[in-house]
């Protein structure tokens, strides 16, 4: 994100168990001799918005990671991907959600605790934002971003791991075995007491040095899409519809339109475009390496490498057709002939999947299999070569990755109307029109068909099918257990000195 690059300025308040307020090992860096605590910070405006940056920070490891990488991990478990890569040992985290062998031993447990991490920077902010003497339209503003951030990590956290303690303020050590989950309805209800608090205070538009932060429209469309996950689907209509405009196809109140191209959206010139809600922007500028990695210093967009083809390389006719230069990737996700079956008859297939196989049988470029090798390779945050700007081209690239955008909203908010009428129509078509398509009658299975296919590989179908009721039909083939893999397992070391237990199944 863009408030500043990642770590700039860098807290990192760490989670004892994942649940703490601040852990033993993790300081806030400064210049200077010595680091200053936690407990000795946020004394002005300065060390407030360094604060806010820290609570953004863990919208990174998205798209920033490996196995603990969410967008991995989803597509992996989704119906549409295998998790590929070199071999089925081959980050074993991915390995596990895509054939369902998922356990609370083999969970990559990051992915628990740097959503938790994120909501305890969020909980000392609003703990040290009172007290801290600065500008007051600066403070309102940077509360609600803090408790929409708060609400974001929360509702991954539920749709993941379904039963979850529900934690509001810093902990101290000797809080953490009182620790216990809470019924998710309870989640649900701090997500949108949290969310209606902030969308009043946060900002309607963003200058460019602000891109990544929370807006009014960002905030909104959250809340309605929670709504909808929450099955308040009137709730849901009205504030998707804030965010959609009146008029499907034009531009909103919060200034979002449909791109006109669906290609502009992959092309990495176009970065907070006006489709785009919500955005996490990566940085080439870290240096980040092996060495460094796990510490938390990238910046930059790691699944993007981990994605890309093994070996590709392109020959001198492929060179003259124009194909893309594609990084040697690690072959992860390779997707599934289902889901390239489905969209080879649409437009928007040759800006979602490389027919690999095809290329390579036409004389045009190579590559090496990846483990259950399709042939179909994911390519809308697909790196160049042009695009390796730092030192170690591995873990660097500035590409970002979409959270919200306005397709997403408009299919979201036609669900939310029960897939009928005009204005479900109208919203369904501008989608499908982008893209040079004809209509197709409105209805529930019309709009999830259109989703997949129009968000396929952004992180959104493995929750769709759990919400759906679909996953157990769907996944089949890879194993999921229904009444079980509708959550994943609470990873086994979070169970240390609280009351948790595991969710049902495992």
């Amino acid at each position: 994100m863009k408030l500043i690059s990642f770590k700039q300025s860098f807290i990192a308040f760490g989670v004892l168990l994942a649940l703490a307020s601040c852990d033993t090992d993790e300081k806030l860096e400064v210049k200077g001799d010595g680091v200053i605590l936690e407990e000795n910070f946020y004394r002005n405006e300065t060390e407030a918005y360094a604060g806010l940056v820290a609570a953004y920070d863990k919208l990174g490891k998205y798209a920033g990671a490996m196995e603990n990488a969410p967008l991995l991990f989803l597509n992996s478990a989704s119906d549409d991907f295998y998790a590929g890569g070199g071999n089925s040992g081959d980050q074993p985290g991915l390995q596990v959600a895509s054939n369902y062998t998922v356990s609370e031993a083999n969970i990559p447990p990051a992915i628990w605790a740097d959503y938790y991490k994120g909501v305890a920077r969020c909980n000392i902010m609003l703990v040290k934002l009172p007290g801290i003497p600065m500008d007051g339209a600066k403070k309102t503003r940077f509360t609600a971003e803090v408790k929409a951030l708060r609400a974001y990590y929360y509702f991954d956290l539920v749709r993941l791991f379904r039963n979850i303690p529900l934690i509001l303020t810093p902990l101290t050590k000797d809080e953490i075995p009182l620790v216990s989950q809470v019924d998710p309805s309870a989640i649900y209800a701090q997500i949108e007491k949290d969310l209606n608090e902030a969308i009043p205070d946060l900002p309607m538009t963003l200058t460019a040095p602000e891109l990544g932060r929370f807006s009014q429209g960002a905030a909104t469309a959250l809340l309605g899409k929670v709504y909808l996950y929450n099955n308040k689907k009137a709730e849901a209509a009205v504030e998707l519809a804030k965010v959609n405009g009146a008029t499907p196809g034009g531009t909103s109140s919060y200034g979002y339109k449909l791109m006109d191209n669906f290609s502009e959206l992959w092309d990495h010139k176009h970065e907070f475009n006006s489709e785009s809600i919500f955005e996490i922007s990566y940085s080439d500028k870290s240096n980040a390496d092996w060495g460094n990695f796990e510490r938390g210093d990238d910046e930059g967009n790691v699944a993007a490498q981990l994605m890309g083809m093994r070996d590709y390389s392109r020959t001198d006719a492929g060179k003259l057709l124009g194909l893309p230069d594609y990084i040697n990737g690690w072959g992860f996700l390779p997707v599934t002939t289902d889901l390239a079956d489905a969209l080879k008859p649409d437009p928007r297939f040759e800006w979602t999947i490389f027919d690999a196989n095809a290329q390579q049988a036409a004389g045009n470029m190579t590559f090496t299999d990846s483990y259950k090798e399709t042939g179909y390779h994911f390519i809308k945050y697909a790196p160049v070569n042009e695009d390796i700007k730092a030192a170690n081209p591995f873990l660097n690239f500035a590409i970002n990755t979409y959270i919200i955008r306005l397709a997403d909203t408009y299919l979201m908010e036609a669900e939310a109307l029960g897939g009928t009428g005009a204005r479900a129509q109208a919203l369904l078509d501008a989608v499908r029109a982008r893209v040079g398509l004809t209509p197709v009658p409105v209805s529930i299975a019309a709009i999830y068909a259109e989703r997949r296919l129009e968000l396929a590989g952004e992180g959104h179908r493995w929750y769709d099918l759990v919400r759906t009721g679909e996953a157990a039909t769907k996944l089949a083939f890879k194993g999921f257990t229904a009444n079980k893999n509708e959550a994943f397992p609470i990873p086994y070391s979070e169970f240390n000195n609280t009351k948790m237990v595991q969710n049902t199944g495992y």
